[in-house]
């Protein structure tokens, strides 16, 4: 189904102007929306915190902008035994708490719960298949969520395939984590295998679905100001950094066994590395971008170990009842389990020889924020002499908060007394300049779920590109291991451990700061 937007909800509006500082009026750009074909969706954890707090207020989004049509069904499955109406009871309290100011006073939420449905169901028994099967509608997409953990997945594509739910229309959506070494995920790829086509398997990396993320190949791609000089010529390094300001909170169970380097840098960190430092595909389609994905992971480099710092975070002073240590709230007085890496890689090519990227990512830091930045490299000559000092050009991705794009560029301090250079941004934070006035921009998941509806797989993984990311990262973490190194302490609130600051201090360079 194509054509225009089908319905309006709430405030949402399309086409507003824009007053630039020189007053000038110019149209805000519209946000097209195009409908999908009515669909089947099951949520299998339907009660678990992933589905209330991004899978359903996603969903209902989508609604709100009209772009799931009348029709569609969306089916909760858990073990709890609910009815329908309690169901959509959860459901509401969770739209509001999590999508505020959508439509949720003027009976659309009404509308949207009336799509859902719910069926008690043992994922690794027998209990509730058939009546799951009473609920799906033939000859139209089938969309199936595996939002439970890990374990689970082979029981539910077993039990989908054994008691007939599967079609050539199904799609099956895996959340991480993919396995924790490469021998699982080879086992877990080799098991959907025998019971879905590659082409039906959605591997979701939530990263891969921010707006930022996708502009980046956008930026890269479609403008000839930056292609020509994305490479080692020209750029002096690449920092990626995912910093948040919160702890492990309930996931301590899961990870003191997983750890930053399992939980962050295989996956999200690995896949922005990927899309920074990858071929032009030749068309923007999913097999063509996920094959240059796939040889910038194969042409990394080992990391030595004097290139990888981990840390583990401790309390502050005073603090500690509010803010427990790492151990305290990993429950685990004797874990030697990283709750911060850092890590300086190459990319073994021609474009990228000699550049260095530096990847971190921790929790208990100074702020939430996720960031690229491309250093480009100082000017080989400057005429200013020592007025104008020392100056780098600075393309900074933000991918949260405020989404957007700035470049930094070089230019004369205003007044008179000398020719003094300072730096400044250039700015685009996408939801003043593309966004409709005070509405916040698409959430990941939102564009994510509706890629899987359309059969669109270029923003999720593919099996090769997991083991890939695994044979990569386990000698790295076996190389730890065999040499019995604990992970440095850092102070909560901080930017990590200080023996990160000596990583590119080594390299007479420094981090960017990390900033909310």
């Amino acid at each position: 189904m194509n054509g225009p937007e089908t319905r309006e909800c709430g405030t949402h509006s399309f086409g507003q102007d824009i007053v630039t500082a020189d007053n000038e009026t110019v149209a805000r750009p519209v946000s097209r929306v195009i409908p999908v074909d009515p669909f089947d969706l099951v949520i299998f954890g339907a009660t678990g915190d992933l589905a209330q707090r991004k899978i359903l207020p996603a969903l209902f989004r989508r609604f709100c902008a009209g772009q799931m049509p009348k029709g569609t069904r969306i089916i909760g499955a858990a073990r709890s035994s609910h009815d329908p109406d309690t169901y959509r009871a959860l459901a509401a309290d969770a739209i509001r708490e999590h999508a505020p100011n959508r439509g949720c006073e003027d009976g659309t939420l009404e509308e949207f719960l009336a799509c859902l449905d719910y069926v008690p169901l043992d994922a690794s028994g027998t209990t509730g298949w058939t009546e799951l099967a009473g609920h799906l509608t033939a000859d139209r997409v089938r969309a199936f969520y595996f939002s439970v953990r890990p374990t689970l997945f082979g029981d539910l594509a077993e039990r989908l395939h054994d008691n007939g739910l599967t079609t050539p229309e199904t799609r099956i959506v895996v959340e991480k984590p993919f396995g924790r070494d490469l021998h699982s995920a080879q086992e877990l790829n080799a098991m959907l295998a025998s019971h879905f086509e590659e082409r039906q398997i959605y591997r979701i990396d939530h990263y891969l679905g921010k707006e930022t993320v996708q502009n980046l190949m956008v930026v890269r791609f479609a403008n000839m100001l930056f292609e020509p000089l994305w490479n080692s010529q020209y750029v002096d390094h690449i920092q990626i950094t995912v910093a948040e300001s919160a702890g492990i909170g309930n996931r301590g169970d899961y990870y003191d066994r997983a750890g930053a380097m399992r939980d962050m840098i295989q996956n999200h960190l690995m896949q922005l590395l990927c899309l920074t430092a990858m071929e032009p595909p030749a068309k923007f389609e999913p097999d063509s971008v996920r094959d240059e994905k796939l040889k910038v992971i194969r042409a990394l480099d080992p990391v030595l170990p004097h290139h990888i710092v981990r840390g583990q975070y401790q309390a502050v002073p005073g603090q500690q009842e509010a803010h427990p240590s790492y151990r305290e709230a990993a429950d685990n007085p004797r874990s030697t389990t990283e709750s911060y890496i850092a890590l300086r890689v190459h990319v073994s090519n021609w474009r990228w020889a000699g550049t260095p990227f530096y990847l971190r990512t921790g929790k208990r830091l100074v702020a939430r924020s996720s960031v690229i930045s491309v250093v480009f490299k100082d000017a080989p000559h400057s005429i200013f002499g020592q007025e104008g000092g020392r100056h780098a050009n600075v393309l900074t991705i933000r991918l949260q908060p405020n989404e957007g794009i700035t470049l930094q560029v070089t230019i004369k301090e205003p007044g008179p007394g000398g020719m003094r250079l300072i730096d400044v941004p250039l700015d685009m934070t996408f939801a003043e300049a593309l966004g409709p006035e005070g509405e916040d921009p698409p959430d990941a998941y939102e564009r994510l779920i509706m890629d899987v509806i359309r059969g669109n797989q270029t923003l999720f993984m593919r099996g090769d590109e997991v083991e890939a990311a695994w044979a990569w990262t386990d000698p790295v973490i076996a190389g730890w291991e065999q040499r019995g190194e604990v992970p440095k302490p850092y102070e909560s609130g901080s930017t990590g451990p200080g023996d990160a600051e000596l990583l590119l201090k080594r390299d007479h360079r420094s981090w960017r700061g990390i900033k909310p």
